[in-house]
């Protein structure tokens, strides 16, 4: 597992790079303002869905997927990636014809020269919406089956390609061209990761997969979408301050969701078979010992890299000087709103260990509402930190939130396999 790790941390590390070379090339080409603005705004709704569906629906289809035979895991993943693929192909249609109605609640200090390039922007990616969701299902698929390897290596693919498109067409067609790249970018990966399914196979809508997905998803569904909603909230007060104040935020946001990619791929994810397995066989001697161990190894990386952050950022962050009419003083705002952020790497990565425990043993709402508590509070005490100290003080209250919420769930996943190991040894 340990050479497994390593292997998918560094094909994860060069989708990371890749990933964040895409708005990075966009701010240093075009600067921040009005279009990079807009543009970023435009990817909330498409990251909200990404957010809800790779944390949640992975989580439930791959202990599930993991324990079939090959007939029905076949039938089953055809299932799967019909339905959610069907399910957000009509979500899209319904948004994209409301979309001058919905954008601007997501944006009201926007322009109205800002606006509505943010609408025309959303109408584009709401593509890329479909393709994350069938990208997530295609990645549960690989993950049940225990075939890591291929899901990065694509990815690593897709991603250089859409990095080439935006590259050989920003200066030609502008910020509509970026909005494009993420959607070949979604596109490839969907082409690349089909093959997983096999032949055709006619999907049986009432197999006990379905049932059994549908009723591990359902309690928690709207509860996700809820504690998920952040990345909307971010765009609503960001809208609200100077152009590029979004654009900057977003920048520091991505890195570090780029690198909780890699550590929870490289990670957490391998680990979640085998915690679903030990679960069944009621193992948890096993199951304790393999979710302590990967909490320790992301612990120690995340502090690692956070260091690493605080020693070398700032000199790399002042390479973007001059590019894209990038200022100091927008440098030095992203490496203080990258430090107030440290805890979305630290708290947000071990957070992502003890969900997959808590899914692997095939509790989705523990961990659901323990997340939903934290947020309600959370918001109200982000918006009164925001409004006193601006984007320092909204990234500050970020990182408390999350490392709160991963302290709660550490504690309550001890309480719980202390409990179910006493009452297998009555058994």
């Amino acid at each position: 597992m340990f050479k497994l790790s390593l292997t998918l941390g560094s094909l994860a590390i060069c989708n990371a790079v890749l990933a964040i070379l895409m708005p990075w090339y966009v701010v240093t080409r075009l600067g921040v303002g009005i279009e990079s603005d807009s543009f970023f705004a435009s990817g909330a709704l498409p990251q909200l869905i990404f957010l809800v569906i790779s944390f949640s629906l992975t989580q439930v289809l791959v202990p599930i997927l993991s324990t079939e035979d090959e007939s029905t895991f076949r039938r089953d993943a055809w299932g799967f990636f019909l339905g959610v693929t069907g399910f957000f192909t009509i979500i899209a249609l319904i948004l994209f014809v409301t979309a001058g109605y919905w954008v601007p609640l997501i944006v009201p200090g926007f322009s109205t020269e800002a606006r509505q390039l943010a609408i025309s922007l959303s109408r584009i990616q709401l593509l890329a919406m479909i393709g994350n969701a069938s990208v997530v299902v295609l990645w549960s698929v690989f993950y049940a089956r225990q075939r890591f390897l291929w899901t990065e290596i694509s990815s690593v693919i897709a991603n250089a390609l859409s990095l080439g498109f935006l590259f050989w067409t920003l200066s030609r067609y502008g910020i509509v061209a970026a909005a494009w790249a993420t959607v070949l970018n979604l596109g490839l990966k969907v082409v690349l990761l089909m093959p997983i399914l096999g032949r055709w196979q006619r999907p049986q809508w009432n197999s006990y997969a379905m049932k059994e997905a549908w009723r591990r998803i359902k309690p928690f569904l709207l509860g996700q979408t809820y504690a998920k909603s952040d990345p909307l909230i971010d765009r609503f007060l960001t809208s609200l301050t100077t152009a590029g104040s979004l654009s900057l935020l977003y920048i520091g946001q991505q890195v570090y969701s780029a690198a909780n990619l890699i550590v929870t791929k490289a990670i957490s994810t391998p680990a979640v078979p085998h915690l679903a397995i030990a679960a069944k066989s009621g193992d948890w001697a096993s199951f304790k010992r393999i979710y302590h161990q990967r909490l320790l190894w992301m612990l120690a990386i995340t502090v690692a890299a956070g260091i690493g952050l605080f020693l070398i950022g700032e000199p790399l962050l002042r390479l973007m000087i001059g590019h894209g009419g990038i200022t100091i003083q927008n440098v030095r705002m992203l490496w203080w709103i990258m430090l107030a952020l440290v805890g979305v790497l630290i708290g947000g990565a071990a957070g992502q260990v003890i969900s997959g425990a808590f899914y692997a043993i095939g509790d989705t709402r523990t961990p659901t509402m323990l997340f939903i508590g934290t947020y309600t509070v959370y918001i109200p005490l982000k918006i009164l930190v925001f409004l006193r100290y601006g984007l320092i003080g909204l990234a500050v209250a970020t990182s408390m939130h999350l490392t709160v919420n991963f302290v709660l769930q550490l504690l309550m996943l001890q309480r719980t396999t202390a409990r179910l190991q006493k009452r297998g040894a009555q058994v």
